[in-house]
Formats: C-alpha cells, sequence, structure tokens
C-alpha cells in the first residue's frame, strides 16, 4: 500500500466530526471506487490508504465459521433465559472474541450479522433456533441486550456493528424467496415491525439484513418500509446489508423484474447499501451497477447514499482511528471467564416443564442416561467449532462419578447385506488424521467438501456393524465404529468421514426404500442410490444395490436392559440441527421422531422413574402424563452437558422460561405461511386452545409467592409493583412477568401481553419488591381506522406470575385514552388493505415501489369486513381502484348487495389500475363488506355525493 500524510487528509482527522470525515472520504472516491464498495467484499483504496472491507461476520451464539471459539447456547435458549443483562455479557464475550480473532485472522470481520429478531410465530419454522421468542417484547428485551454487548460500552467507537436479521416477517423456509406473507396493517405494526423498532430504538444497532420472502407480494429487498420506518427510529445511518444471493433471486426466481439492472437499482434506491451476491466476485454486481448508472436507473447521489452508509459503520469501528480506537488489541479469547458465562448461560437456558418430585436426584442414584443425544454435544450451522465440549454423558459421569451412570445411545445395531451375501465393510483408517468439520474457519463453510483422503468402503464376508439413527420421516444416519459417519464426497464414494453430520448440503443422511425382499439405500445429499462396484461403493443413477438390513440389537432393547438397573433413568432427546428441520428446512410435525418414541416408550416401561430431558432446538408434543418430570433445553453449547448434569443434581435451580408457546398436537397449528397472528389466532398472545406449555412457563425447585400489587396511573406510563417471596428450602431464581389485557376492547386484542418481566435471585424466605414503569403506548393498538397508534379509553387489567397462564395477582386500571371514531370514508375513503376482518383475502403490492392491495387468496371469493364507517348525511356513489379482471360486490351490515363493479375486460397488468364507479345510496354509520371474485386486485374504495 503505498505512503501517505495523514495530516493533509480530513477524513483521517480524529478531531472532526465524523460527518465531516466522511464527506471528505466520499468527496475523494472515484464512481468506480464508490460502484466497487457496493459488494460484500469492498476493496482497498490504495490511493487512499483505505483498507479492504468485509460486511458480514456470523455470530449468531458465538464467533462462527472461522475456527474454535467459545459456543454458547442457541439464540432461542438464550431467549429462554429471560436474563437480558447475562445476554448482554454474553454478546460482550462474542464482540470480544471477534476482536481477538481478528488481531489473528483479518479475515475476520467487525460488521457482524446477529442478532437474529425473528419472532417464533410458528414451531415448525426450520430456524427456530436462532430466534429469541414468539413475543414482541421478550424478543426486542434479549436482542437489545445482545447488540449493546456486542456493541461494546465505549461513547463513540464501537468493538463490533450488529446487524440485525431477517427483515421483515420471514419465518418459513418452504420456497422462502418466492413466498408472500400477507401482513395486515396491525400485524405489522404491532407484531412484525415492533421487535426490530424497539431494539433499533435502543440505540446499539449499524444496520439490518432484508430476509429472502416477499411481504405484501413486494421482495424485501425492495421493502419500501425500510425508508418508512426503519430509518426513522434513530438519528444513526443505518447499514442494510442484502442476505446471500437475494439481489439475484430479484429476477432469477422472485421474476419481480425484467433484468438485473433495475432489480439492483431498486434494490439501492429502496435501501440496501451493501451487495451479498456471488460470494467474493464482486465483478457482476458492480457490472449491474455500471448499467444501471448508463440506463439512468441510478445516480451518483444513489452510490453515494449507499457509501456513505457503509463508511459511518467503518468510522464508528475505528477503522480510521487505529490510536484512539480503545477496543484494538484489547480482545480477549476463551478466557476462563467466557467459560464460566458459557456454563451460566447454558444453566440459565434449562426449562423444567413438570416435576412430581424425582428432580432433583440424590447423590447416590444410580442413573441410566439413554438416547440418540445423550452422548453429543450438537452444533447448528451458525455455530462456532468447540475447544471445550460436555455432552450429557460427561456431565453426569463428572457430576455422579462413572460408576453410577449407566449409558445406552439407543441405535439400532445393524449390518447391510448386499444380493451377493457380502455386507458393507467400512475399511481401517490407518494413521487418518482427526479432522472436525469447520475447524480451519471459512468465509463461506457451504464451499466446504469432504474428505477423499479416507478409505472407501467395500464389501466382505463378515462387514462391519453401523450404528443406525432413524432422526425421523425415515431420515438415517449411519455410524462406523469408530464414530465416522459415513458420507459422500464429490468423487460421489461412500466413506466413513464425517465427525458429524452436517455442512450446508448434508451429505451424511441416507433412506432405506422397500424393494422386493429387501431395500434400497438411497443417499439424500445427491438424491442417488448407493451401488457397489469393483472399486468400492459409491453413490449412482445406474444400478442400485439391493440390501438387506441385518438387524444384531434394537435400540429400544439396550435402552430397556439400562433402564431396568437404574434408581433414574434420564432420556436424552430432541432433534440434529442439520436434519429435519435447519436454514432450508422447515419442520413437518411437532411429534418426536417414532425411533426416539420408541426409546422413551422402552425407558419407561422398564422403569417407571423416567426424566424426558428434551434437547432440541424446537418445542415438541409429547405426553407428559406418565413422566414425573420434564426438562427442555435448547442446544447448549460447550457447557451443555455440564448444565444439565447440574440442574439433574440440584445444584443449581432451574429458572429458564419458554420463551414461545408449546402446542399439545399439530391440529392446533395455522398454516405455516398464515401470517395473520390476529385473524389465525396464533401465539400466545391470541390462541384460545389449551398449549401443551403456556408461554412464559418454567418450574423451579423452590417455590415462590406474589404480593401487594399495586398500581398507579401517573404522566405518560403505568407504575406497578408487586413482591415475590421464596417460600422454598433454596436459593432460587424467580422470573416475575407482568401481563395487561385490555378488558372491553373495540377491536380483537391480546387475550394477554407480556409488558416487562424481571428475573430474581432470592434466598429462602426472602422477598424481593419489584417495580415497574409501564409507558401508556404499551397498552395502544394500530387503529386501522385512523392509520395511527392509539391507547383506547377503558379498563386494563395487569396480571402478575410465574407464565401467562400460572397468574398470582390481578388488578384494572382505567385509561383515559382517545375515543374511538368512526371511519371518515367521505374524506379519505377505505384503504383496500386497512381492513377489519378478512376471510380468503392475500395483500398485495399495489406498485412495484409502494402501496399495498388486495386479492383473493385462493380461486374462490375473498371477504372484506370495515367496521363504522360515515357516510355522514349520505352517498350516492362508490368507486373503486382495480386491476385484472373480476368484481367486487359491496353491501352494507351483511344486507343484499348494493353495487357489483367490474372492468368491461382485464386490465393489461397487475399494476394498471382502473376506476370504476357506481350508484349507491348510505348514509350515516354502517359496516362496509366487500366481497371479491376472480384474480382481481383492489386498492382503494371511495365515496362520494
Amino acid at each position: 500500500m503505498t505512503a501517505h500524510t495523514p495530516s493533509t487528509e480530513p477524513f483521517r482527522d480524529p478531531q472532526l466530526p465524523f460527518a465531516k470525515r466522511i464527506d471528505d472520504l466520499l468527496s475523494r472516491l472515484t464512481p468506480q471506487e464508490k460502484t466497487a464498495f457496493l459488494h460484500q467484499f469492498a476493496p482497498a483504496v490504495e490511493r487512499l490508504g483505505v483498507a479492504a472491507f468485509r460486511t458480514g461476520q456470523e455470530a449468531l451464539h458465538g464467533v462462527a465459521w472461522m475456527g474454535p471459539a467459545t459456543v454458547f447456547p442457541q439464540a432461542v435458549g438464550l431467549g429462554a433465559t429471560w436474563n437480558p443483562e447475562l445476554v448482554r455479557r454474553v454478546g460482550d464475550a462474542v464482540s470480544r472474541e471477534i476482536r481477538a480473532m481478528r488481531a489473528k485472522d483479518d479475515r475476520v470481520g467487525l460488521n457482524v450479522w446477529s442478532p437474529t429478531v425473528n419472532l417464533l410465530r410458528h414451531p415448525l419454522w426450520g430456524r427456530n433456533e436462532e430466534g429469541y421468542s414468539e413475543d414482541p417484547k421478550l424478543t426486542s428485551a434479549i436482542a437489545t441486550a445482545y447488540t449493546h454487548g456486542l456493541r461494546g460500552e465505549h461513547p463513540t467507537y464501537w468493538r463490533t456493528a450488529p446487524v440485525l436479521k431477517h427483515w421483515l416477517a420471514h419465518n418459513n423456509e418452504t420456497d422462502r424467496s418466492t413466498t408472500s406473507s400477507s401482513v395486515r396493517p396491525r400485524v405489522l405494526h404491532e407484531y412484525d415491525l415492533r421487535a426490530f423498532r424497539d431494539t433499533v430504538e435502543a440505540g446499539a444497532v449499524a444496520g439490518v439484513m432484508p430476509a429472502y420472502n416477499l411481504v405484501n407480494g413486494r421482495p424485501n429487498h425492495v421493502s419500501p418500509y425500510l425508508a418508512e420506518h426503519l430509518r426513522t427510529w434513530t438519528e444513526e445511518e443505518l447499514l442494510v446489508c442484502s442476505d446471500a444471493g437475494a439481489p439475484s433471486n430479484l429476477v432469477d426466481s422472485e421474476h419481480y423484474f425484467d433484468t438485473h439492472e433495475e432489480a439492483t437499482a431498486a434494490a439501492l434506491v429502496a435501501g440496501v447499501d451493501s451487495f451479498t451476491d456471488h460470494g467474493t466476485d464482486s465483478s457482476q454486481i458492480i457490472g449491474r451497477v455500471r448499467g444501471a448508472l448508463e440506463r439512468g436507473l441510478l445516480t451518483e447521489a444513489d452510490l453515494d447514499t449507499a457509501v456513505r452508509r457503509q463508511l459511518s459503520v467503518r468510522f464508528r469501528l475505528g477503522e480510521f482511528d487505529p490510536s484512539y480506537d480503545p477496543h484494538d488489541a484489547t480482545g480477549e479469547f476463551d478466557t476462563p471467564a467466557h467459560r464460566a458465562l458459557a456454563l451460566q448461560a447454558a444453566e440459565q437456558a434449562i426449562v423444567l416443564l413438570k416435576n412430581d418430585g424425582v428432580l432433583p436426584l440424590a447423590p447416590d442414584t444410580r442413573i441410566a442416561v439413554v438416547g440418540l443425544l445423550a452422548d453429543e454435544c450438537k452444533l447448528d450451522w451458525y455455530s462456532g467449532t468447540l475447544i471445550h465440549r460436555s455432552t450429557p454423558l460427561e456431565g453426569l459421569y463428572e457430576r455422579f462419578g462413572a460408576e453410577r451412570v449407566e449409558f445406552a445411545e439407543g441405535v439400532d445395531r445393524v449390518r447391510l447385506k448386499t444380493s451377493t451375501g457380502a455386507f458393507l465393510h467400512v475399511p481401517v483408517a490407518e494413521g487418518a488424521a482427526e479432522e472436525v468439520r469447520g475447524a480451519e474457519g471459512a468465509l463461506d463453510p457451504a464451499l466446504l467438501r469432504g474428505r477423499t483422503d479416507l478409505p472407501v468402503l467395500t464389501t466382505d464376508a463378515t462387514g462391519t456393524e453401523l450404528a443406525l439413527a432413524d432422526w425421523g420421516e425415515g431420515v438415517l444416519t449411519l455410524r462406523a465404529p469408530d464414530g465416522r459417519y459415513l458420507s459422500v464426497a464429490d468423487d460421489g464414494c461412500l466413506r466413513a468421514s464425517a465427525d458429524q453430520p452436517g455442512g450446508w448440503f448434508v451429505q451424511e443422511t441416507f433412506r432405506l426404500e422397500p424393494h422386493g425382499n429387501g431395500h434400497l439405500l438411497k443417499h439424500l445429499g445427491t438424491g442417488r442410490h448407493v451401488c457397489v462396484s469393483a472399486d468400492g461403493v459409491k453413490v449412482a443413477d445406474e444400478d442400485p444395490e439391493v440390501f438387506e438390513l441385518v438387524v444384531a440389537e434394537l435400540g429400544e432393547e439396550a435402552v430397556a436392559r439400562a433402564a431396568a438397573a437404574a434408581d433414574v433413568v434420564v432420556v436424552v432427546a430432541g432433534n440434529d440441527p442439520y436434519i429435519n428441520g435447519r436454514e432450508t428446512e422447515d419442520r413437518t410435525t411437532l411429534r418426536l421422531p417414532g425411533q426416539q418414541e420408541r426409546l422413551l416408550r422402552a425407558a419407561r416401561a422398564a422403569n417407571p422413574a423416567t426424566v424426558l430431558a428434551l434437547v432440541a432446538a424446537y418445542p415438541y408434543a409429547v405426553d407428559p402424563a406418565e413422566l414425573p418430570a420434564v426438562l427442555w433445553t435448547a442446544h447448549g453449547g460447550q457447557a451443555a452437558g455440564t448444565a444439565l448434569a447440574r440442574v439433574l443434581a440440584g445444584d443449581v435451580s432451574p429458572a429458564g422460561r419458554l420463551p414461545q408457546t408449546w402446542y399439545a398436537d399439530d391440529a392446533d397449528l395455522p398454516g405455516l405461511l398464515d401470517y395473520d397472528v390476529i385473524g389465525a389466532r396464533q401465539t400466545y398472545l391470541y390462541f384460545e386452545g389449551t398449549p401443551l406449555f403456556p408461554f412464559g412457563h418454567g418450574l423451579s425447585y423452590a417455590s415462590f409467592a406474589y404480593g401487594d400489587l399495586t398500581a398507579r396511573v401517573g404522566d405518560g406510563a403505568v407504575r406497578v409493583s408487586f413482591s415475590v417471596t421464596n417460600t422454598g428450602d433454596v436459593t432460587a431464581d424467580e422470573v416475575a412477568q407482568l401481563y395487561g389485557r385490555a378488558v372491553d376492547a373495540s377491536v380483537p386484542r391480546p387475550r394477554r401481553e407480556l409488558l416487562d418481566h424481571r428475573r430474581v435471585t432470592l434466598a429462602p424466605g426472602e422477598t424481593a419488591e419489584l417495580g415497574f414503569e409501564v409507558p401508556l403506548t404499551a397498552f395502544a393498538f394500530w387503529d386501522v381506522a385512523q392509520d395511527r397508534w392509539r391507547v383506547e379509553p377503558g379498563g386494563y387489567e395487569l396480571l402478575a406470575g410465574a407464565s401467562s397462564e400460572d397468574v398470582r395477582l390481578r388488578t384494572t386500571v382505567t385509561l383515559d385514552g382517545e375515543p374511538t371514531l368512526p371511519r371518515a370514508v367521505l374524506a379519505t375513503g377505505l384503504a383496500a388493505a386497512g381492513f377489519d376482518e378478512q376471510r380468503g383475502i392475500a395483500i398485495v403490492d399495489r406498485t412495484k415501489v409502494s402501496g399495498d392491495a388486495v386479492t383473493p387468496s385462493g380461486p374462490e371469493t375473498g371477504e372484506l369486513g370495515y367496521h363504522a364507517c360515515d357516510f355522514g348525511r349520505g352517498v350516492s356513489r362508490v368507486t373503486v381502484e382495480v386491476a385484472g379482471e373480476g368484481a367486487v360486490e359491496l353491501s352494507l351490515d351483511g344486507g343484499p348487495a348494493l353495487a357489483v363493479l367490474s372492468p368491461a375486460a382485464p386490465t393489461s397488468g397487475p399494476y394498471d389500475y382502473v376506476s370504476l364507479s357506481a350508484s349507491i345510496a348510505a348514509a350515516g354509520v354502517h359496516d362496509v363488506h366487500l366481497r371479491l371474485r376472480g384474480p382481481l386486485r383492489l386498492a382503494h374504495v371511495g365515496f362520494s355525493g
């Protein structure tokens, strides 16, 4: 890099405000250099001494993808702690490790793509592990804490720059780049935007990442909400980074634009500042931007706006002030404090769902620990590589002594016999180096390939006994005696080569397909069947081998033996984070996989004192009736096993709380793509059924009494206080929860809604006086009639207790609020998407730039209701703005149709609206009902006369 004289360059003067320094640097950059800055991998500008810069460092629960690092519990586990201060400390530790790792490897970035604040609306979402909660308030509290830890405490310079994921209304992996989330205004403001807004307003967010999906028919990467909402929440410049490949999706899969130049220009103008596309190759994005400039779709001012936002982040990170950067060379890595914090986080994330007295375990208890996850410490796509590792088995060995702990994994022990009578054989890999996937670090771990240095499977007369695990829906893994999983590398050969199933394209899963008197073995990663050839076992499109499955022992037999000899059985069940639920793949059911259900039944039949420990990224529908105790924890990181053992032993009283509703059955779930939490009665806010375990639920080894609830309405807030007393025999944490409910609302409101919470530690007999200041805005709802927030006058019940359903204290306050007014339809008409109720309706984009319209979501009719529309002294005409073909039928108060309006011919396109009018007679206040027929888009209804 060439030498410079910093004293002559104002952008290097730390005495100047960042804004002036950015102006100076921008003025020195050429249009070509600005264009290059728009790609994720921004190149150096050597003539100015400006270094290269990369957006994006994954750090969801520890530094990810860059090799060994401290691994904390999954995000949903951090949410289960209900402890913002703990999570802030986790964020602080992660940011310090990022700085320490960057000092040794400049591939480690400081622009952190974390946390994920998508709400856990649906428990089958494949990425449930990445979010904190189904509740906006809890999500924003945890996310705010994590971002503050990542940012650091210095008032000027940030340790890392957090980017929130994934904007917006993103809870499905199924067809995620082409599906549209239909989000009505109330859901948009009261639910999906809220977690983002509260976190951004807290002041430690550097940007957001749009999601792959569309919202109301428009891709998130060209969302007008970025300007209309996001950028109004803070005076700081926010850097919007695209998700990987999403800019190309605008043309290639979504077909929203005809050319990549149009798509790139539209995304940039909408507010995307950094394009993550084509890996490290920036040439295509640069070419598209240049093409857009040449066509007049962009101006240099548009480039300046985006580059300014990136530079703002870089200046805050201290890049241009190395001698002033308080975080430079101050990193901490794998310290004793970080290890202790990982253990504390894992302990606080454990939720005791049921306990009939079997827990905690006495010191002399003989324990059988069984199950597919009993000796596992699973990682996920956004984990770092483990430095330390603790499985439930290892934790129990350490806590109770190996002589008191019996282990049975519960896998089926099998051999695979070929049609010739030979068996699959795993050759001994003499001298093979031990390799852990991802240990070397990779900017894009999706590019990591399987090992080819190990011997290919063959056949022989006796074969090799394999450990078969069925993870549900017939998806199997096969493990060799040396602990390696059967996997397929790029050469198509089958080897025992993987330390765990993993990777962007998992190559360690198979399915046995019945065929004649045997089975074909299908490799799911390639979609090909296993065949046996002269040069070894491989996958191919032809000549599949027909195998006979020879079972040496069923897993439930081993489990039953171990269970019968123990005082207590601990069944460790759950999911593998790479199988049947992950990024790109939603779950299909709440039920445990069949093999794990069989293991649980076998353990329970052999020993009634069976404890179920669910280690999973998701809720499950399990029947706890015959189980004396049930616990749940997310995959808890490096200290997971030790934490579980300490809770089972009573060294720590569990105090995790469920961050989302656990439903009893798949039938209780709404459609995965139904984002209307109000209309579909989703989450604890609206669900009217009986949950298996409610939001906020979690038991303790202590007991707690609540009392002395008071509430006082003051200027701008309701001040609430109550006491919590530990009435048990052990020191324990309690999570005191405060909920609110509108008593007599004019519109559907939540059954109860979290207003605040506090996690407190209390010794036996100790009392804590808890005070909460709840802003009056917390009682507001989005009034679609007035298109703004409104606090409705009337009574609001305040509920204090240990969960959303375990309410111990109640009181009611009266708020003045603003009265409900009828819709002034003569002045404003009706925005079609501003309905009060709907059936069979999807919200779509009115234009490609902004605005909403509505259309029937299926082949049948769609219906809309708008309450309390004031026609004054009377109207004589209705006008609708529509596109497409079909009909709009208008009626009042459920009466007969007053008008049917239909285009004489289909309009030329979905954005080509026409105005249609008809005569009607209406006066006073009425409910308006609309029925839409056919592929018709309705944008607006007006009244006159």
